[in-house]
């Protein structure tokens, strides 16, 4: 916990130097959350506009009962969440050329959009405000496969939420850190424009070495889509 102060107060200090420039997020102690919450209302005290998180809370899912009232705390506050894959699931079984980063990073974020929908969180806080990062990981991909598994299994899928995976498109937010241009036109297409938001991964290798570039340059996308995912989408989540 003393960790976690000394971090958000850290990034506080840095964003109070550079008000113009940065907009900044603080970390929880997500597996304790009476902790979670205060520290959570001490950094939105502080300036900053929310917190980043992992896709999972040492094994445990987004919708988990113990980390409900640290969302709902999150949506009072006006408390923009990030999610970021971490911990990657299936790690010990494929340990050769890299594959936790290359194919676990994008099913932990699907993982932790998953658990969020079916788990009622979406549905029981509409207001709160969530971002998933490296566009949500597989989400748009297997939203299709997703979407019919709750049609033909309800018994398996519906069993905290009855509605559709198709009604919390446009929800939640992803950033555009997909490496491909079609496959940032595809996100687009799936998830809305109004839902995605610029990522880089900075200052990680998988990163975007020019955060950006690609939004900027590829043809594939107009100037209002490129402005709302640049700014406009990214003032919206942090609740500018």
């Amino acid at each position: 916990m003393e960790v976690t102060r000394y971090l958000n107060d850290h990034i506080a200090g840095l964003i109070s130097e550079h008000p113009q420039r940065f907009e900044g997020l603080g970390t929880i102690p997500m597996q304790d959350a009476e902790a979670a919450c205060h520290e959570l209302e001490r950094c939105m005290n502080m300036g900053l506009r929310g917190v980043e998180i992992g896709s999972n809370i040492d094994g445990r899912n987004l919708n988990h009962p113990d980390f409900f009232p640290i969302f709902e705390h999150a949506a009072k506050l006006g408390a923009a969440i990030f999610v970021h894959p971490w911990n990657m699931m299936g790690q010990n079984e494929m340990r050769d050329y890299w594959l936790p980063w290359l194919v676990g990073m994008p099913s932990e974020s699907t993982r932790a959009i998953c658990s969020m929908i079916f788990g009622g969180v979406f549905e029981r806080l509409p207001s709160l405000r969530v971002l998933f990062a490296h566009g949500g990981g597989s989400f748009a991909f297997t939203h299709g496969r997703i979407a019919h598994g709750f049609d033909v299994r309800p018994d398996l899928c519906a069993v905290d939420n009855d509605k559709s995976p198709r009604a919390y498109v446009g929800r939640f937010f992803v950033d555009s850190l997909v490496h491909d241009e079609r496959a940032l036109r595809f996100l687009i297409d799936t998830l809305g424009i109004d839902t995605v938001c610029m990522g880089s991964d900075y200052p990680f290798v998988l990163g975007e070495h020019q955060p950006g570039k690609m939004v900027r340059e590829t043809s594939l996308l107009n100037d209002h889509e490129r402005a709302a995912i640049l700014e406009h989408n990214a003032r919206r989540w942090l609740g500018n």
